[in-house]
């Protein structure tokens, strides 16, 4: 006797890799207030993405001298600040760079993205071995599986594919409203109360 073969659609999984998450006004969890989270991974089993537009409060020089990495002076290191990259494991760094081979813990995500975790990247900072541009962060955020789905069916956030521009050359505090902009409006115009009767 035959089996009976199930002949409802299965739901296809999407994946967000290579997209940003832009914060809506409503999302009140002070973690991820007005964030843009660059989502790293995405797959059934869950998601990890790094925010990039909440600074901590400490520049890539201090890190780097913290940590005790020797690196040149350099204005752009003191300048630069390091992010928090999510609530998960915040000892532990990511560094977002525009593609570059060589870096022991490497892995490339998007046509003009990659990701780099090993301490050699850090070393190379203030030299001419440095990615040409760069965002050091600490800590990660994760989502299990079908959180982040949930999340976004529940308006908690809008998505955009990830691009180089907004990531590297827009500044920290405008990466909000200008990831917004992209979707055709001003998100600071939301009602935080929409969605909700």
């Amino acid at each position: 006797m035959s089996k009976a073969v199930d002949a409802t659609p299965k739901e296809t999984f999407s994946s967000l890799q290579n997209h940003f998450l832009i914060a809506m006004p409503g999302l009140d969890d002070p973690f991820f207030h007005r964030t843009v989270t660059y989502v790293c991974e995405h797959n059934e089993e869950g998601a990890m993405g790094l925010i990039i537009n909440q600074p901590v409060g400490l520049t890539v020089a201090s890190l780097l001298e913290q940590i005790e990495i020797q690196v040149p002076p350099s204005k752009a290191l003191e300048l630069a600040q390091v992010l928090t990259g999510g609530p998960v494991a915040t000892d532990r760094g990511f560094v977002l760079h525009t593609p570059q081979k060589g870096w022991r813990s490497s892995l490339q995500l998007g046509d003009d993205i990659m990701i780099t975790t090993s301490k050699d990247i850090l070393e190379s900072f203030g030299s001419d071995k440095a990615p040409p541009h760069f965002i050091l962060t600490l800590g990660y955020a994760g989502w299990e599986a079908g959180q982040l789905e949930q999340e976004i069916a529940d308006n908690s956030w809008l998505t955009i594919p990830a691009d180089a521009e907004l990531m590297f050359h827009t500044p920290t505090a405008d990466r909000w409203s200008k990831a917004a902009e992209r979707l055709g409006f001003d998100i600071a115009q939301l009602s935080s109360e929409a969605g909700h009767a």
